[in-house]
Parts: structure tokens; C-alpha cells; sequence
């Protein structure tokens, strides 16, 4: 299995420490055990002076950090290292917080009360390529994606959203998951979608899993966001 280095960016040493515990505990399982190395900041620019020195490929970033903030960080970072995945893990569940983390390149939104071994799950999904939004935040994402002014098109390293990751996501969903798909971010259930297509509910519950999993996301709120980011549909 790839290994990856990971950067925890957080003011709380308590928190950083935790972090860094669930991290090391995954190592025992071996469908988790993805980390080679975890650096870790206490704010920005020491987490910028390791960025310069060690190869990242994914940083758990905290938005209130001291001086500058989470989501300055993140669009700093993402403008010089568009390959870095970073996963904000913030206490803050505002809809503007959390608009500003997915322009600034955000690939995953993760509240504070997030379970840790949770959140190494998340860490490592979004490693494969996966886009993650707690349900808490999710509405947000897919009411700013789907409205008339799509923000998520200002996206910073669109680059980094739409290119071989979203290659490898449509060659792997079916002309028909895809449809069923583009019916699911139009927010039709599945007894609107199987009359819709023709197609029994069962049927469509097949293709729902498969979906799910094909996209790596855990419900389908998620599977209509990351749609909408990696523009699947």
C-alpha cells in the first residue's frame, strides 16, 4: 500500500496529539495503515516552513489558527502545491466558513466532533481522490453548487478538481449510474428516479450502491456533491 506524509496544523497541542495518536493506532490496520510520517504546526508559517522542506500529501487543517487563518492558509498552500489534500477540521459549521474552505480548495470539511478513527477513514478516502463534507455542512455545499451562481466554478485549482482523478471517477460509472446519478443531484428519491427511467426500485437501489462506492462516499448528498465538484455529470 502507498504510504503518504501527513500535516496537522492545529493551535491546540492537545488536539495535535490526538490526532497524531489515532494516526499511529491506524498503522495497525492494515486497510488504514496509509501514513508514513505525521508532521505536525502549531500555526501557518511553521507548517509552511515543513511544506518546504518534506513532501505532503495531505494536511488536517484547523481554521482558527492564530495570524493567519485556515482558509488563507489553504489558498496559500493550494496556489503553490495543488497535489496537497487538505481536510479542514473545524468547530465552525457557519455557511459562509464553509463556502470560503471549498474556494480556498478544501477537499474535505470535517467538524470538531468528528470521531477520530472517523476522520483517519476520511483522511484516507480523500488521499484516493474522494471529496468529504460532514452532513452537518453538506446542504451548504450542494445548495451553493446547484444555484444559479455556481461558486464552486471559482473554485482556486479547478486544475486539481476536474482532472485525471475525474477522468478515472467517469471511466469508472455506467452510462446509467450516470444518469441515475444526474437524477440524484436534481434530489429525486428512488421511487421518483425507477418511474422517471422505467426501471424498478431495486434496480435503482443496486445502482445507488454502486455508486456509493464507486465514488467513495458514504451517502448520496455526498455522491451529488462530489458530481458536482469533479463535474462527473
Amino acid at each position: 500500500m502507498t504510504k503518504y506524509n501527513i500535516l496537522i496544523i492545529e493551535d491546540h497541542a492537545l488536539t495535535r496529539f490526538g490526532l497524531k495518536t489515532a494516526f499511529s493506532i491506524s498503522r495497525n490496520d492494515p486497510e488504514l495503515n496509509c501514513t508514513e510520517k505525521i508532521f505536525e504546526a502549531p500555526n501557518a508559517k511553521a507548517g509552511f516552513e515543513i511544506i518546504e522542506k518534506e513532501k505532503i500529501d495531505c494536511i488536517i487543517m484547523d481554521l482558527g489558527l492564530p495570524e493567519i487563518n485556515g482558509i488563507d492558509a489553504t489558498r496559500i498552500i493550494k496556489s503553490k502545491y495543488p497535489n496537497i489534500k487538505i481536510v479542514v477540521l473545524s468547530s465552525h459549521e457557519k455557511e459562509e466558513d464553509v463556502i470560503k474552505a471549498i474556494k480556498a480548495g478544501a477537499n474535505a470539511y470535517c467538524t470538531k466532533d468528528t470521531d477520530q478513527e472517523k476522520l483517519v477513514y476520511i483522511v484516507h478516502s480523500v488521499l484516493k481522490g474522494a471529496a468529504w463534507f460532514d452532513p452537518k455542512v453538506a446542504q451548504y455545499v450542494l445548495k451553493a453548487a446547484t444555484g444559479a451562481n455556481d461558486i464552486l466554478n471559482t473554485v482556486s485549482n479547478k486544475e486539481e478538481l476536474t482532472g485525471s482523478n475525474q477522468q478515472n471517477t467517469e471511466a469508472n460509472l455506467t452510462s446509467r449510474e450516470k444518469q441515475v446519478l444526474s437524477l440524484i443531484v436534481e434530489g429525486l428519491s428512488n421511487t421518483e428516479i425507477s418511474k422517471k427511467l422505467e426501471l424498478s426500485v431495486n434496480t435503482i437501489k443496486v445502482h445507488v450502491c454502486n455508486i456509493l462506492q464507486k465514488l467513495s462516499v458514504s451517502d448520496r448528498t455526498q455522491a451529488a456533491i462530489k458530481a458536482i465538484k469533479d463535474n462527473i455529470i
